[in-house]
């Protein structure tokens, strides 16, 4: 198994079920026995209040690592279920967007939060705000691999050459190592033609790079957070639970497919 694999979930458009798909393949991989951290960085904390966590009411959070340089691992959450863990953001953090300015190597604030504990993790899943800000800049500077969730909805279409513009930027100037781990269909509603057309003008233009998953538009999905559970706790069999159950295990063949594919190389030289 990879040790300290880290995924950034990025999209500046709101709305397009980058949180619920952090929550929820985090929560399988856990199920399925990897050390996940979840690392919330969006000053509206959905990552942590769908988890069940008073946002209002934490004595620390990630605002006291990034801005405070406070130890990541004081600040870190259990959470109710095994193997997964909680990095929590509060309010607070939307005056980081400020302070963040002010600070040396402000870009890489996240990645030197997140280096002690390297190896603690299997799995280390970033969820940040839907801007293409700071606070985006560290989650992709942080990472080796990004996932971006893409709405079935036209509007999502023209975001994309905004963001990907961004990530080259990142992986040129501040993370060589960046890699387009995959595109994630989202909201997908099969009653509509441009939902179908949108899925397949995003594999015409990306291929291989698009999971085989579509993840539905679905009301329990939406229902979950407010129960502070993943879908895999509140509603196991519902078409979501069965969608990012899908999901995780392509992301694990993917990771295990390039895993392979470096050890077959270094076996070569």
């Amino acid at each position: 198994m990879p040790t300290g694999t880290i995924f950034a979930l990025a999209n500046q458009k709101g709305g397009v079920g980058k949180t619920t798909t952090a929550i929820n393949v985090g929560a399988y991989l856990a199920a399925q026995g990897s050390k996940v951290l979840l690392v919330d960085i969006d000053p509206q904390a959905n990552a942590t209040s769908s988890l069940g966590i008073n946002k209002n009411h934490l004595p620390l959070s990630i605002y006291d690592s990034l801005i405070r340089g406070l130890p990541l691992a004081r600040v870190i959450l259990p959470t109710p279920w095994l193997h997964l863990d909680l990095a929590p953001s509060a309010p607070l953090l939307a005056g980081a967007r400020v302070e963040l300015t002010r600070l040396p190597a402000r870009e890489r604030l996240l990645r030197l939060a997140l280096r002690p504990l390297e190896g603690r993790y299997d799995y280390i899943i970033i969820d940040p705000p839907p801007s293409l800000g700071l606070l985006t800049v560290n989650a992709l500077v942080a990472a080796r691999d990004v996932i971006i969730p893409v709405q079935c909805e036209y509007l999502s279409l023209e975001g994309l050459t905004h963001l990907l513009h961004t990530i080259g930027l990142v992986r040129r100037a501040l993370n060589p190592g960046l890699h387009l781990f995959g595109l994630v269909m989202t909201m997908y509603d099969a009653r509509t033609n441009l939902a179908r057309q949108v899925v397949e003008e995003v594999r015409r233009h990306f291929s291989e790079k698009v999971f085989r998953t579509i993840i539905p538009r679905s009301v329990r999905l939406s229902e979950a957070p407010s129960y502070g559970e993943p879908i895999s706790i509140y509603a196991p069999r519902s078409a979501g639970a069965l969608a990012y159950e899908a999901l995780t295990r392509e992301i694990l063949e993917r990771v295990s497919a390039r895993e392979t594919k470096v050890v077959n190389k270094e076996r070569v030289v």
